[in-house]
């Protein structure tokens, strides 16, 4: 296999990491950001590492240079950021820094990578939404306005992209293991799942994986869900 390059932003642990230990184990050459690249404990021959805040354009505008010389062929909008509260708890600065994270950067970002997909007439972009965002969660209107926007905007811009060999997905994990879900997770909420079981992070990483390849070359605009069935349409 061509070792397709690959950059995924806020993968330095939780869902993020899985992914881009499960790309390098693929032999992907991968470009993983953090806001702070010290706190990745891992490391590896193809790996690469980029300071990126998505919040802060200043440091976008910094990677902008990175991107370019990176070229990537395939790009997961990983970074995102939780601040649950009640609504009425909620302050304006809850709400704008989680669509900041969670949603504008996706704009941003996808911005600075899709034109070099458009001259290679080929590409792969996957976003990490989650079932928040399709079936909501008492004290995260912030995170799920952000994430329906996310599979919207994966929507629109699989119509545009699609004629040029680009495919355009959201991966929306159910409750998976991380230090972001640890004090969601309950034996009450695990008895609502099908399979019995919270995700661990290889089940996202290995949709990614299939996403990244072209046995998915006629899939797009689609909002994958994997949560153990909780959510069913």
């Amino acid at each position: 296999m061509e070792n397709k390059k690959v950059i995924v932003t806020g993968g330095n642990r939780g869902i993020g990491k899985g992914i881009v230990q499960s790309l390098l184990e693929k032999r992907y050459l991968v470009l993983a950001t953090s806001r702070d690249p010290n706190k990745f404990d891992y490391s590896h021959a193809n790996l690469k590492l980029a300071n990126l805040d998505v919040c802060d354009q200043s440091s976008i505008d910094n990677f902008q240079k990175i991107a370019n010389e990176f070229d990537p062929d395939i790009l997961i909008n990983n970074a995102g950021a939780t601040r649950d509260k009640l609504f009425l708890r909620m302050t304006t600065a809850d709400w704008d820094e989680v669509i900041n994270t969670n949603l504008n950067s996706v704009f941003k970002i996808t911005k600075l990578v899709v034109k070099g997909m458009l001259k290679k007439k080929w590409g792969r972009i996957i976003n990490i939404s989650s079932i928040s965002g399709l079936m909501g969660n008492p004290g995260q209107t912030n995170y799920s306005a952000s994430k329906a926007g996310v599979d919207a905007f994966t929507r629109s811009l699989a119509k545009e992209l699609g004629s040029r060999n680009i495919t355009v997905n959201s991966i929306a994990p159910g409750f998976i293991q991380t230090d972001m879900t640890d004090n969601l997770i309950d034996e009450e909420l695990i008895k609502k799942i099908p399979l019995k079981r919270v995700g661990k992070v290889e089940d996202v990483a290995s949709l990614v994986n299939f996403l990244a390849t072209e046995e998915s070359n006629y899939i797009t605009g689609q909002t994958l869900v994997v949560d153990g069935g909780l959510f069913m349409k």
